[in-house]
């Protein structure tokens, strides 16, 4: 039997048993996205957290709780008519390719700096999404994700220093420690100032977002 038979054998075990929890267990039946999402933003931070620690064992464990929410959240799209499993993998394989044309067209990108710009500049073209340099920055973001995001997108605008296209090399234990340090640095100040370190961040964040969509209305040639 071929890997792929494999794989697809076990998807649809488990849409299977998805489907059962879902028509036989009390407490799936009473689920929806809203109910169900806190918890899939929980296994999406224990996947990074094994991830982090480098534990294969625990990133397999923790890639099958987060699929098995994908399943789950796929199935209420389907009891609703709105899609289904297959429409959701058939969506994210049109939107990767769309946004990889220097792998599936004639567009070059020689670093992966060059990707995520290309990747931005297609995001921004597609129907539906929001106007603006911050459009569809989720705002209930954690604070430092959202301060992240905001400033890559500012960046990829042309109103930050980009940084650097990414090196493999030079991504060293060093830097990553390092900028732990200071955060925790930085934590501690706000202990001591009595700040709560969360919302300082996200005020901060959005006090610059707003600043930036003020100068884009203000601007005769509109967005950068």
């Amino acid at each position: 039997m071929s890997a792929s038979s494999d794989i697809s054998d076990a998807v649809a075990r488990l849409d299977a048993l998805t489907r059962r929890l879902r028509a036989e267990c009390p407490w799936d039946r009473e689920q929806d996205e809203r109910s169900i999402v806190p918890h899939t933003v929980e296994e999406a931070y224990e996947l990074a957290d094994a991830a982090y620690a480098g534990d294969d064992a625990k990133l397999l464990d923790e890639l099958g709780d987060v699929l098995f929410q994908v399943h789950f959240l796929s199935l209420l799209l389907e009891e609703r008519g709105a899609g289904d499993l297959a429409a959701v993998a058939e969506h994210c394989r049109q939107k990767l390719i769309r946004r990889h044309p220097h792998v599936f067209g004639d567009v070059e990108a020689e670093s992966a700096g060059a990707v995520l710009r290309n990747w931005d500049a297609i995001k921004a073209t597609e129907a539906g999404r929001e106007p603006g340099i911050f459009g569809e920055v989720p705002e209930n973001l954690p604070a430092l994700l959202y301060a992240r995001k905001v400033q890559r997108r500012a960046a990829t605008a042309g109103l930050l220093e980009r940084a650097p296209d990414p090196d493999p090399v030079a991504e060293t234990s060093d830097a990553f420690e390092r900028v732990g340090e200071q955060l925790f640095a930085a934590v501690d100040e706000a202990r001591r100032l009595r700040v709560d370190p969360e919302l300082a961040l996200r005020a901060a964040a959005q006090r610059f977002r707003d600043r930036l969509d003020a100068q884009a209305v203000d601007s005769p040639q509109g967005d950068p």
